[in-house]
């Protein structure tokens, strides 16, 4: 019987009750795949920070290198909000966890089903058949990690900050390497952003995708786009993509643009692969939603425990090699939701559904499939 190591950190806010319904998802198709789940719950984020006095405790970082995998929920909130930006949980988590693992490639699905077009602020003519667009973001280098970062006083009193964008080119070839497998698996279509008319690290970036791909995936279709016109095209046509690549910054505000377009972020996943291999020899990653805390619901049970669910999905194809299992409850929860169950972020004048309620929803389609 395979055994699934994984570590749970559901964080603050909803992260709590939709893990829990996640957890609850994963086990019943554990028993179902006869596979044996050993998650190891451990605190990061706000809740962290109130009960060990930081965001990302020795304790977790220990849980999570024992694992394979991280089950990750979201961190952060009002209550953590006027600590020093360094300290507050977002930045005093996540990103230490990303470099700490070399969790280079952040893997964002734009996925809306048809039944859902009315999520989306687009008009239902653009996307008479829902979206789905697959966004590759860099994740550990670029502007958000290079070095001098730092905000000086100058001579004459003025105030001076200043960020670093830098990239390699093995960096770069990396990233592309992960786009490159994605596109073989969906339409094979790659689409590389970067702004090379301005930036030094663009002209590089285009200079070493195009190279790579001509050198590794010559059967792909290849195409560049500057950043501005590529977030145009995002509202204009988004289903014109199929992946989407891009260094750090660029992805960050992408993805999130792409996550509008796709109306609710209860029905996001994302998944993060590192450079190392797990104990089986596949991938390390962690997996989260796309969306917050969303301190304004939590406890109601009223949170879309969807892209957790999804997350978990993700999990099982690339940290443990388990595609029937994930494919099965991506299944199950379009089932769910294109067959009535809906949580109020996707209800649509629909009677809604809670938290809990949504999950079972998704479990009985497991069970009937």
């Amino acid at each position: 019987m395979p055994t699934l190591k994984f570590a749970v950190l559901a964080g603050d806010g909803i992260g709590p009750e939709v893990m829990t319904e996640a957890l609850r998802v994963l086990a019943h198709v554990a028993r179902q795949e006869n596979l044996r789940l050993e998650p190891t719950a451990a605190e990061v984020g706000g809740i962290a920070i109130d009960r060990h006095g930081r965001a990302l405790p020795d304790s977790t970082l220990r849980t999570c290198e024992a694992a394979d995998a991280i089950l990750f929920g979201s961190v952060g909130g009002p209550k953590w909000e006027k600590l020093p930006p360094k300290e507050q949980p977002e930045r005093a988590a996540l990103l230490p966890l990303r470099q700490h693992f070399t969790l280079f490639a952040n893997l964002r699905p734009g996925l809306l089903y048809r039944e859902l077009a009315d999520a989306s602020p687009l008009k239902s003519e653009r996307i008479p058949d829902g979206i789905d667009v697959l966004c590759i973001r860099e994740l550990t280098g670029g502007i958000y990690f290079g070095r001098p970062k730092e905000t000086t006083t100058l001579a004459d009193g003025d105030l001076q900050a200043v960020d670093t964008m830098v990239y390699r080119r093995s960096e770069i070839e990396r990233i592309t390497g992960i786009a490159i497998t994605a596109a073989r698996s969906r339409r094979r279509k790659l689409c590389s952003v970067d702004k090379a008319n301005v930036l030094e690290t663009s002209v590089l970036w285009r200079k070493t995708v195009t190279a790579y791909v001509a050198q590794h995936a010559p059967d792909l279709e290849l195409s560049h786009l500057y950043v501005d016109n590529a977030a145009m095209q995002l509202v204009r046509n988004p289903n014109q993509f199929d992946v989407l690549f891009t260094e750090n910054m660029f992805g960050d505000i992408l993805s999130d643009e792409m996550a509008c377009v796709c109306g609710s972020l209860g029905m996001l996943a994302s998944a993060s692969l590192g450079a190392g291999k797990n104990s089986l020899g596949l991938p390390f990653g962690l997996y989260e939603p796309a969306g917050g805390t969303a301190p304004d619901i939590a406890g109601r049970g009223v949170a879309n425990p969807c892209a957790q669910i999804l997350s978990a999905a993700l999990m099982l194809r690339y940290s443990f090699g388990l595609e029937k299992p994930a494919a099965r409850i991506e299944a199950a929860v379009k089932q769910a939701v294109t067959g009535g169950a809906r949580t109020a972020d996707i209800a649509f004048g629909q009677k809604a559904v809670g938290t809990a309620a949504m999950a079972d929803a998704v479990i009985a389609h497991l069970s009937a499939d």
